[in-house]
């Protein structure tokens, strides 16, 4: 590259080598500048912009200071390969076009990411913070351990035994701020593969290990889950699956199929399962289904667990527990990375758990949301000649499987009509050719049963 035009506004109160600054580190975030492209010199640029070349040199002692570009000796400036990066980029202008777009108005929106946040705990939360507060240290406003608190990992882990029937040591969990940032440490550990995912699926995570630069095959599914014929077919030697209770889908996973996945991955010894176990604490029928990582004993699971449906997404505390055989990968690759999760939050969650609030909060949490479980089922039975009831079992939202011919296309649009949203499933496939059948979403966590009464009043004067 011999020369970057750039549109310097010499009346702008920001200096000049940070607009010089900005516009290249911004090319960079969005791929415009590739990773190794050689970057004009200073001498160059400056001749080139007409500026002087100690503005340049400024510019350029950013973008190294901050891990952009390198300088090679007698060589020259150079882009950075730097993993994830484009990624962060697409959410930031993803949040920008959020902010700059009017948000549209609903009576009511049955979307399925909800929690309801009406019967939070405050008060004991208010009581665990002031607590944390007056008896913490200045310990607890230093850097903690990489790992998260070992307290709060030995809760973690005597909680998911009892709950969960997880097997496992503080010294393989894991706590990060978001299922997000835990994947990427997981990308880090095992390098690039190329990774299965169920077809539907969660798409922020197949964006984030797309982004790491892993090749995603997708996966169809049936009525027990992945397909894990199919999945032999493919060159994957990592799956992402949720056996507990499958986003969009709603299937819970037989132990049938369990068996088989495991032997899939126990066949290689590269091979790994990653199980993510999102919303497994919400269950209407039957007892809770184990978690996959209690049935391995080939060390081949990676688990996933988040607190973000049980308390709240704010909350931005989840969890991995990894196979022994990857614990000291961890340390390795990733041991250096400080915890992205204050040592004050990860306090007051811990008192929350161990003192039984969360135990309470669950069942509480339970209540409610099979009350509104059980007021939307009562509702659809108005809709049995258009449609049957998928997912109902679990989780907090179900799906409408269409019978009458008509598409989601006209379906949403007829709600959106009267004020009301649904969701197709459509959004959660990465190819449309996948989706065979019309299938509609609905959750129901952040609404209350009047509302689901009045709103599914309201479309059976559209829908019917």
């Amino acid at each position: 590259m011999n020369e970057l035009t750039i549109n310097l506004n010499t009346a702008s109160k920001q200096p000049m080598y940070e607009q010089i600054y900005e516009y290249i580190k911004f090319e960079i975030q969005r791929g415009h500048i590739p990773p190794e492209e050689k970057l004009p010199s200073t001498r160059a640029l400056s001749k080139y912009l007409q500026i002087s070349r100690s503005t340049v040199d400024l510019a350029y002692e950013q973008l190294v200071s901050e891990g952009y570009i390198e300088a090679v000796p007698c060589k020259g400036y150079f882009v950075n390969k730097i993993e994830g990066l484009h990624y962060l980029e697409i959410l930031r202008e993803k949040e920008n076009v959020e902010r700059k777009m009017p948000e549209e108005k609903y009576l009511v929106d049955f979307k399925a990411t909800g929690i309801d946040l009406d019967s939070f705990p405050y008060n004991t939360w208010r009581k665990l913070s002031k607590n944390v507060l007056l008896d913490g240290e200045n310990e607890l406003f230093h850097m903690g351990d990489s790992k998260g608190e070992w307290e709060l990992r030995c809760t973690i882990s005597n909680y998911l035994h009892q709950a969960r029937g997880v097997n496992c040591d503080p010294e393989q969990i894991i706590v990060g701020a978001g299922s997000e940032y835990l994947l990427m440490l997981i990308s880090r550990m095992l390098g690039r593969r190329n990774i299965a995912m169920e077809s539907p699926t969660y798409k922020q995570a197949y964006y984030i290990l797309k982004s790491m630069e892993h090749k995603i095959n997708m996966v169809p599914m049936d009525e027990a889950g992945i397909c894990v014929e199919n999945l032999k077919k493919t060159d994957s030697d990592v799956v992402y699956v949720m056996p507990s209770h499958q986003f969009p889908l709603g299937i819970v996973m037989p132990l049938k199929r369990r068996m088989e996945l495991l032997s899939w991955a126990s066949q290689k010894e590269e091979r790994y399962i990653i199980e993510d176990d999102y919303d497994s604490e919400f269950r209407y029928k039957g007892k809770p289904i184990p978690a996959l990582q209690g049935y391995d004993h080939s060390h081949k699971v990676i688990y996933l667990g988040t607190f973000s449906k049980s308390i709240a997404p704010a909350i931005r505390i989840s969890y991995m527990v990894l196979p022994k055989t990857l614990v000291k990968v961890f340390e390795e690759t990733c041991g250096f990375y400080s915890s992205t999760v204050s040592r004050v939050d990860q306090t007051i969650v811990k008192n929350f758990i161990k003192e039984g609030y969360y135990e309470r909060h669950l069942n509480k949490m339970r209540a409610i949301y099979k009350g509104k479980h059980d007021t939307l089922i009562n509702e659809l039975k108005a809709f049995k000649s258009m449609c049957h009831i998928e997912g109902e079992n679990a989780g907090v939202h179900m799906l409408l499987h269409i019978i009458d011919g008509r598409k989601e296309e006209e379906l949403i649009a007829l709600a959106k009509s009267v004020g009301i949203r649904v969701y197709g499933l459509s959004d959660y496939y990465i190819s449309k050719e996948d989706m065979k059948e019309t299938r509609l979403i609905l959750g129901y966590a952040n609404l209350k049963e009047k509302e689901i009464i009045e709103a599914c009043n309201i479309l059976k004067k559209v829908w019917l």
